[in-house]
């Protein structure tokens, strides 16, 4: 071993643990004549190994520079650095594994073993055979996952091995993680202002190991934003999401990134960040608006990304588009989210190609935005996609004024209260909140769809037995997701028969009576800070809670129609192709006390007949149709149906 060749010091860590146990001359195996190869290179001091294992301390090879600087953030002994060497080692060069093997025979493993590594850490730096087990299996090399051990045989043969990305990192590769999503393509333009934030937050951050939850409507968005808040720290974010691999903290430190938690919580649920064992930087979690985080026992301090203002609106809008006019008036009416912009923006380039045009106009952005481009509800909500035209709605002159004012009410909700006093400001929410109210099939779910036509918004029915859960907390947080999602998107949410969701609070009785109350004492808070709009339909006011009618914003009803609105409806759904006399609808409007619903199946029950028949639909067959229709509702068929016509 005192052969001449260079200081111990420039060989790498494994190098000089396999010159200290290269065998003699009578050994002519490959593995053995591998090891005296190092043999040959090595150069103990005179002072012994001892010395060579504090020079290699005060000052490594180049080759183990993440080594020594990741033992000195760990504080590692002799034992759990060697072993981390050895380990690398085995991972990396195909004749360091065979090598060890040979050693430890009878065993073969090819990884060391902690009674190998415990000899040769003796010999480096005096200690017991006894401690340097102790530090490898219960030290901060294996606390940290950065060393793990496999196997149940006796402690001296239990296999030491390092996860390979970690080797991989210590061999100073900049390495993936299987599982694990690194850094975030195509994330989508953010306003300046988040830049800023994300800026200051950052300098807030630096060097220290604090926690800060990134509050977004949308999972994509806030991990946009823990993006940029990871550039500005200088680093790359890795998205983690369900359970965490052992060695993730060591993986993080070398590799120079920062984690970021995904998770979607329920109302009033709280979760733990996880510890990262061998990590020492600042931890993320990107999440919806609800429930709240703890980290090392503290609340985690919130950021919570806001709706871009106007302007900003109009600079995202005009860079994803290129048109000023356009831009503004879609950053002015819409207040869409960034990451809503962008992939509306997409939307609209697709549909201007399969119209076969070379720009993007206010219809084709409104028509991807119905087809629920990027909207992402899930389950939780069914898109209604079809436009209505005003033509399609039929009612009173007077119900009609009530809705064209519910529609300036919705496009004046942004910055509404900024003219105002500060009473009216004080909290102001700009979300809108609208019931409508009335009979069976008096048009409600159709005004709903129009109110969203002349908006230029996609509108969703919510799907209550896809929201509503046996398991308690899951209504909340299906619901909370729901609200969330919507904000993000800007859509229009209907809740049809919402008198199921938002009844009457009951007296409690038992356990059920109490999680009814909560989740409806839930509801009506979340919806009254709800940002977008919300409309419910009901056949009955009276069966919500009073405490929700101060939450709207409109209370509409919807009257059975006169019979001025029933000829008119007549006339709406028959359109020109049919056979009757201006007698004969006057007739149907008169004696027929029918909502529009009603008046639309007996129209398609007539163009069955007239289809079958081979003509166009004639009085009779919508007499026939209306008979069929009273029926289904229990009442009698009107005397002045059938009959002889009045002179």
């Amino acid at each position: 071993m005192n052969a001449p060749g260079m200081p111990a010091t420039t060989l790498p860590l494994a190098g000089l643990a396999f010159a200290m146990l290269a065998p003699g001359e009578s050994e002519q195996s490959s593995e053995a004549q591998w090891l005296r190869g190092w043999q040959v290179q090595a150069c103990v001091p005179e002072a012994g190994l001892g010395a060579a294992w504090q020079a290699w301390l005060r000052g490594p090879p180049v080759a183990d520079t993440a080594l020594h600087a990741l033992a000195a953030q760990l504080g590692l002994g002799c034992a759990e650095t060697l072993a981390l060497a050895l380990c690398v080692a085995v991972e990396t060069e195909p004749m360091a594994g065979r090598a060890v093997a040979w050693l430890q025979t009878p065993t073969g493993a090819s990884r060391p073993t902690p009674g190998l590594v415990a000899t040769l850490a003796g010999m480096l730096d005096g200690g017991s055979p006894a401690s340097h087990l102790a530090a490898l299996l219960c030290g901060q090399a294996r606390e940290s996952g950065a060393l793990q051990c496999d196997g149940e045989r006796p402690l001296p043969e239990t296999v030491l091995r390092v996860p390979p990305p970690i080797a991989l990192a210590l061999g100073g590769e900049r390495t993936q993680w299987p599982g694990l999503q690194v850094g975030l393509k195509g994330a989508p333009p953010l306003p300046a202002s988040i830049a800023e934030q994300a800026a200051r937050y950052a300098s807030a951050l630096q060097g220290s190991a604090r926690a800060l939850a990134i509050r977004c409507g949308h999972p994509r968005e806030a991990r946009a934003v823990a993006h940029t808040l990871a550039a500005a720290l200088g680093k790359e974010p890795v998205f983690l999401s369900g359970e965490l691999p052992v060695g993730l903290g060591p993986w993080l430190w070398l590799t120079d990134r920062i984690p970021v938690c995904c998770v979607e919580l329920a109302p009033g649920e709280q979760r733990i960040l996880p510890e990262l064992p061998g990590y020492r930087g600042p931890l993320l979690a990107a999440s919806g608006p609800e429930g709240g985080f703890v980290h090392d026992g503290a609340p985690v301090t919130n950021w919570r990304i806001r709706t871009p203002t106007v302007e900003e609106r109009i600079a995202l809008w005009r860079e994803a588009l290129g048109d000023e006019a356009l831009a503004g008036q879609l950053g002015r009416d819409c207040r869409h989210a960034s990451g809503r912009i962008h992939d509306l923006a997409q939307a609209g380039h697709f549909q201007a190609m399969l119209d076969g045009a070379e720009g993007i106009d206010m219809p084709r952005i409104a028509r991807a935005a119905r087809s629920g481009a990027a909207a992402e509800l899930g389950t939780l909500a069914e898109l209604l996609p079809e436009p209505i035209a005003d033509e399609a709605l039929v009612l009173p002159a007077a119900l009609l004024a009530e809705l064209e004012a519910l529609v300036q009410r919705c496009i004046a909700r942004d910055g509404l209260a900024e003219s105002l006093g500060p009473a009216a400001r004080a909290r102001h929410k700009p979300g809108v909140r609208a019931l409508l109210h009335g009979p069976s099939g008096t048009g409600k779910t159709l005004a709903v769809g129009w109110l969203a036509t002349r908006l230029g918004l996609p509108l969703y029915r919510v799907d209550l037995a896809s929201v509503s859960s046996k398991y308690i907390g899951e209504t909340e947080k299906n619901l909370a997701q729901l609200f969330a999602r919507a904000e993000h998107a800007e859509v229009i949410l209907m809740f049809d028969e919402a008198d199921a969701l938002f009844g009457k609070r009951t007296e409690v009785k038992d356990a059920n009576d109490r999680y009814a109350n909560a989740q409806t004492n839930y509801l009506l808070q979340r919806i009254e800070s709800f940002e977008a709009i919300t409309i419910l339909t009901s056949n009955s006011r009276a069966r919500f809670d009073s405490a929700f009618t101060r939450r709207l914003d409109a209370i509409i009803e919807f009257p059975l129609p006169a019979p001025e609105e029933r000829r008119a409806l007549w006339q709406a759904h028959l359109g020109p192709h049919h056979n009757l006399q201006a007698a004969e609808l006057n007739r149907l409007a008169a004696a027929c006390d029918l909502a529009g619903g009603h008046i639309r199946n007996a129209v398609f029950s007539a163009a069955v007949a007239a289809r079958a028949g081979g003509r166009a639909i004639t009085y009779e067959d919508l007499a026939a149709g209306v008979a069929a229709e009273c029926r289904k509702l229990g009442k009698q068929t009107p005397h002045g149906l059938l009959g002889p016509m009045s002179p």
